[in-house]
């Protein structure tokens, strides 16, 4: 195990991309993984932070422990119906062709059931490896891996690659 040390807030915006990958599969919003990043930068760089092992790890480790509290919280209230669910799978400037499979993608990613989804997010987006992943989801490597088969499973067959 490594010793703990202070997190550097120029290594947090070296993430940023990477955290903002994983906000955008797990929540399958821009607007709401925009939110999400920001919040959680903004309570991780509120004060000195003393951690253990990748400073990645640990910003995923947070950002997912605040979507957990979202998720729950927005299970105690009324659910709001979107109306006019936006298409944004590239970002702006993609070509069209590009920005379609993307939004498939992340449409795809979104309708995965969550323990798949984040085992997913956390191997595959955010780049963690598979011990990682089972400390951030708290469950053995081997459910990771399992885990990430079947949701790699489902993606395959739902983009019809498999």
């Amino acid at each position: 195990m490594s010793t703990p040390h202070r997190l550097d807030p120029s290594s947090v915006v070296e993430h940023l991309p990477a955290l903002y990958r994983a906000a955008r599969a797990w929540t399958g919003s821009r607007d709401e993984a925009e939110d999400l990043v920001q919040d959680v930068c903004a309570h991780v760089l509120a004060k000195p932070r003393r951690v253990t092992g990748d400073d990645l790890h640990y910003l995923v480790r947070a950002m997912h422990n605040e979507l957990t509290s979202r998720r729950r919280t927005a299970g105690r209230r009324p659910q709001l119906v979107e109306l006019d669910e936006e298409l944004d799978g590239a970002g702006r400037g993609s070509d069209p062709e590009t920005a379609a499979e993307n939004a498939e993608l992340v449409a795809a990613i979104a309708a995965l059931p969550d323990e798949f989804r984040d085992a997913l997010v956390a191997v595959d987006v955010a780049g963690l490896s598979y011990q990682e992943a089972a400390e951030l989801l708290d469950v053995p490597e081997g459910t990771v891996t399992s885990r990430l088969y079947r949701a790699r499973d489902r993606l395959a067959r739902r983009l019809g690659d498999g």
